[in-house]
């Protein structure tokens, strides 16, 4: 199963954080399940440290993706194109983004957002 996780699913993921509930984790640390993490999860964790409303290491994120076995995702033509179809459930750009890669990858969502199961891609809730 290929699994996008959305950005806080995978600071929860790396922190332990117990927000991460039971199915999304065994999912998350199954080596069988191929685990995405948009670039899109890295400039919004960079923004929201600018902004003061997070405190992250870019760095320290990225090491933890290999250390992890996290397949990076960037952002491609058909990514932007699904993007164009879809609806505003919400105004969020980077959800809406990484709901719009998640559905052209064929991946699972990881989400906590509530807005996602709007969107026609499967949602694994955190």
């Amino acid at each position: 199963m290929r699994l996008l996780l959305d950005t806080h699913a995978l600071l929860w993921s790396m922190s332990d954080d117990p927000q991460l509930g039971p199915t999304a984790r065994e999912l998350i640390i199954d080596p069988a399940n191929d685990v995405l993490v948009s670039i899109v999860s890295l400039w919004e964790i960079v923004i929201k440290t600018k902004l003061g409303k997070l405190d992250a290491s870019l760095a320290e994120v990225d090491d933890a993706l290999d250390e992890q076995g996290f397949s990076r995702l960037g952002i491609a033509l058909p990514h932007l194109e699904t993007l164009t179809g879809l609806p505003l459930h919400h105004r969020d750009p980077f959800d809406h983004l990484l709901i719009a890669q998640a559905i052209a990858e064929g991946a699972v969502f990881v989400t906590n957002d509530r807005n996602a199961a709007r969107y026609p891609v499967e949602v694994v809730r955190c």
